[in-house]
């Protein structure tokens, strides 16, 4: 009788590691000497958050505690967890121990850095009294993304990716204890383009050399950088979240907006949306994109980029696919640009060239009677003592007078802007 539930589950989940002697990888934690391993020879494990990429141990290494130290264990994901999720596993922990005892439950949390403030405060109680062990797992630096309160209840360990010696180590596992890989003899003749394209992520590396055996139908498969790279070319048309994909799928996003073609935004949009892309990751850029390549073309993209990043981390997955949606075709189609960014490479340049120039006396802070009696700011004239609110003086080094770095770009505002300029300065600014 075929057992379907084996055929299709993976095969970094079939051949995950159950003990730590079984665990490759992380010996600064997990080795003869490391701190989990004290830690679980004396039966006393604190709340913990695992930070590192994807595909590093940290599901694996939750799991290994609770089985080594005779928990329960309970898991949730940030993704489709809240609240209300969180509260039910707490009152089931709560019937079974209390603080560092053999019942008390261990809580795995994967991804907590997409909780909310709120569900992040829903596990400071918990926590506080025992009534559950966390062990939370990121790819985030935990001090940006989980709360203060909860950050300092826990210990933070960082896990490395994975190193040439643990890659191999883990494809010779595979080979040796896998049932359904033991049924065709493989040879690794070449791991280079394996080992490369894994980009130190165990699981990643697991599912493409199983996407390679697979693909062959003789029972003899020879690895081979050209059979690995082929395959994957052929095959593999998933969003890779830490590797080439992702910044190449970023860069045809950013290069969408910024080309006024909102269709082809929300396109690479939707591609990094399902391949489970981080939220403020996408939100980010959006706001960078809104002052280098719009800026005073239209102030108010700024705006709404900016709101746009704070409300998807407020709202998260699902729901914040149409925040960012919104956001992104409102960029798309909004007038663009770069005038403020080529105004701060240009100044920037200048200040590498020419250093520390001097303040002009005129516009220096004169807060003390001897920096006044030494001429600080003498000759100042203040701005809403004039007509206009304003008064014509020199404000740049005397070295660099007369250097314009903000031309305002061919837009209805900036030509505003430019007139304004060009009415209130006679001949400096002669754009």
């Amino acid at each position: 009788m075929l057992n379907f539930t084996s055929m299709n589950e993976p095969l970094a989940e079939r051949i995950r590691p159950k003990t730590l002697e079984d665990y490759i990888s992380q010996q600064h934690l997990v080795g003869p000497n490391g701190a989990l391993t004290t830690q679980i020879k004396n039966g006393i494990i604190p709340s913990l958050i695992f930070w590192g990429p994807p595909g590093t141990g940290k599901t694996t290494l939750a799991n290994i505690i609770a089985t080594e130290s005779k928990r329960p264990f309970y898991t949730l994901s940030a993704i489709s967890s809240g609240v209300k999720d969180v509260r039910e596993v707490i009152e089931k922990a709560k019937q079974s121990g209390g603080l560092f005892t053999s019942k008390n439950p261990i809580l795995f949390i994967d991804e907590i850095h997409r909780f909310s403030k709120s569900q992040q405060d829903s596990l400071l109680g918990a926590v506080e009294k025992g009534w559950v062990t966390l062990v939370g797992a990121t790819t985030e630096n935990p001090s940006f993304e989980v709360i203060p309160a909860l950050l300092s209840r826990c210990q933070v360990y960082t896990l490395n990716p994975f190193d040439k010696e643990d890659l191999i180590a883990l494809l010779k596992r595979a080979i040796d204890t896998d049932k359904e890989l033991s049924t065709k003899k493989i040879e690794l003749k070449e791991t280079e383009a394996l080992l490369h394209l894994s980009g130190g992520d165990g699981r990643k590396l697991l599912n493409i050399f199983e996407l390679i055996v697979n693909s062959e139908n003789s029972g003899s498969i020879v690895i081979t950088n050209d059979l690995v790279m082929n395959k994957v070319q052929k095959n593999t048309v998933l969003y890779d979240k830490t590797g080439e994909q992702h910044y190449d799928i970023i860069s045809a996003f950013i290069k969408s907006i910024r080309g006024s073609d909102p269709n082809a935004a929300v396109y690479w949009l939707a591609r990094m949306i399902e391949g489970g892309e981080d939220v403020k990751f996408i939100a980010r850029r959006m706001v960078i994109l809104a002052s280098e390549d719009i800026g005073n073309a239209n102030p108010t993209a700024l705006v709404m980029a900016n709101t746009t990043f704070q409300a998807v981390n407020t709202i998260g997955y699902p729901e914040a696919r149409i925040i960012l949606s919104q956001c992104a075709t409102y960029l798309a189609s909004s007038a663009k640009s770069n005038a403020s960014y080529m105004a701060i490479n240009s100044a920037q340049q200048m200040v590498k060239q020419t250093g520390d120039l001097s303040v002009p006396m005129a516009i220096r802070n004169a807060p003390t009677k001897l920096m006044k009696d030494l001429g600080y700011g003498t000759g100042y004239e203040y701005a809403h003592d004039h007509k206009n609110n304003f008064a014509e003086m020199e404000f740049l080094p005397e070295e660099i007078i007369g250097t314009t770095f903000y031309q305002p770009g061919n837009n209805p505002r900036e030509k505003a802007m430019k007139d304004f300029l060009k009415n209130r300065w006679k001949n400096k600014y002669d754009y």
